[in-house]
């Protein structure tokens, strides 16, 4: 099916969907995407380890988990969600009943990216089916086995009049971003958001924008070391580093940074053996975002920087790497690192770390290790970042319960769970006017009326 035909296929069927596409065939809908993904997991596994050697149990904790944990959600919440919200009635609007309907916005254009295919293609594709939406899914070209499975998750699961994929590259997004959608959801990096956000505004299209960033990590000198460095060691190598909410680099309070830089080192071994590089390690996802990588040590390297664990690795296998001794004027202070390589940087003082922080993008995530509760606090109330993980790393970006999502350069708009449905919802107001008095304010003009508002302003005073 082309492009074009696609998405005219979705939008003659979008008025009878609004009426018929209702509680029950939403949560049919959902156990059928579950389903067929049950049926695939062998595949899907498989076509994560052709992509980029994904291990078996990332795919299946990042992958799958997520998605089946975001459909239980929302078969489970969803008649709460879809029920009609009763809006309490004020003065002005006496007389009158009100309140606020969830209506899908209609055909939807979801953009995924290769570092997660499966869970950041279907996760959001959840909650647009969930909203009453169809969905025209373009997942990334630079995970080609996934993303020709994914086509035929979808066929199998759904219509094409309901969800469709559409498989390609950049030029086939560009004539997906042509298209009048009346939501595009991507993710992906902030130069290309940019461009979506462009495209978007030629059709005054919606958009909800996931992207990224340098997402910062402080250890404070009082943190449980043992607990920080593994959690840091996790979040930072799991898909080899390519996360978008990963601990991209590490304040670590100077009195403890030599036990810190052990304990990470114990931990990289303990996960990946004392070379930093094992199967259950991901690969980079090709041999330029490789050499990408390869770049920013050696700039950072040629600078001053010092590698102390890991370094170059082979192809496409790069080891756990850290790195101290990083400098203002290095790529890798600046650039987001999105690899298996994490610089860290000692600190005397924690002001100047959120100065530092807020002096640059807001980030997508931010995690705090320190066991002195005022310490993390002063972080959270004094930084801006998309969410904040206290002692963990992660944990916030997979609670159904909490929106996931960036601010400004990091992104906007949020999802899972209930901030997923509204995201791909509008949210309409009706108003039923049994007896409004407003009526009685109406033209001419009289004395009388002027009395009735003057005695109306005092009472909302």
């Amino acid at each position: 099916m082309s492009i074009e035909s696609a998405f005219q296929a979705q939008k003659q069927s979008a008025a009878k969907r609004r009426v018929a596409f209702g509680l029950d065939e939403r949560r049919a809908a959902l156990a059928g995407l579950g389903a067929v993904m049950a049926r695939r997991e062998r595949d899907i596994i498989a076509a994560l380890i052709l992509d980029f050697g994904k291990p078996e149990a990332e795919t299946i904790f990042s992958e799958i988990m997520p998605v089946e944990l975001e459909i239980t959600h929302a078969r489970s919440h969803l008649a709460s969600w879809m029920k009609p919200k009763r809006v309490g009635m004020t003065l002005a609007a006496l007389g009158t009943r009100s309140e606020l309907r969830s209506e899908p916005r209609g055909v939807c254009l979801i953009i995924s990216p290769w570092n997660y295919p499966v869970n950041l293609a279907l996760s959001p594709l959840v909650a647009a089916l969930a909203a009453g939406n169809s969905v025209i899914l373009k997942p990334s070209e630079l995970a080609p086995a996934t993303s020709r499975l994914l086509a035929e998750i979808v066929a199998d699961a759904f219509p094409p009049e309901l969800v469709t994929v559409i498989e390609g590259d950049k030029d086939v997004a560009t004539r997906l971003l042509e298209l009048p959608f009346d939501h595009i959801f991507f993710t992906g990096s902030p130069e290309v958001g940019k461009i979506v956000m462009k495209a978007a505004a030629a059709n005054l299209a919606s958009v909800t924008l996931e992207l990224g960033g340098k997402s910062p990590t402080i250890v404070g000198p009082g943190a449980d070391l043992v607990k920080a460095a593994k959690w840091t060691v996790f979040g930072r190598f799991a898909n080899a580093g390519q996360t978008c909410i990963a601990p991209d680099h590490v304040f670590v309070h100077r009195s403890i940074a030599d036990a810190f830089v052990a304990a990470l080192r114990a931990e990289i071994t303990r996960f990946y053996g004392s070379s930093g590089r094992s199967s259950d390690l991901a690969l980079v996802i090709n041999d330029r975002h490789a050499q990408r990588l390869r770049d920013l040590l050696d700039d950072a390297v040629g600078k001053g920087a010092r590698i102390i664990q890991g370094g170059q690795g082979e192809g496409r296998s790069l080891a756990a790497t850290l790195i101290e001794a990083v400098t203002p004027e290095m790529r890798i202070d600046h650039e987001e690192i999105f690899g298996p390589i994490l610089p860290i940087m000692p600190f005397d003082d924690v002001a100047d770390v959120i100065a530092r922080i807020n002096a640059r993008p807001k980030p997508l995530a931010l995690y705090i290790f320190e066991r002195d509760r005022a310490f993390a606090q002063r972080i959270v109330d004094e930084t801006s970042s998309g969410g904040v993980s206290i002692n963990a790393s992660f944990l916030h970006g997979a609670h159904p319960g909490l929106p996931f999502g960036g601010v400004n350069t990091s992104g906007m708009g949020s999802y899972h769970g209930h901030f997923g449905f509204r995201e791909f919802s509008h949210l309409k107001p009706v108003l039923d006017n049994r007896f409004s008095a407003v009526a009685m304010l109406f033209p001419p003009y009289t004395k009388r009326v002027l009395g009735l508002m003057r005695f109306a302003r005092r009472l909302l005073r």
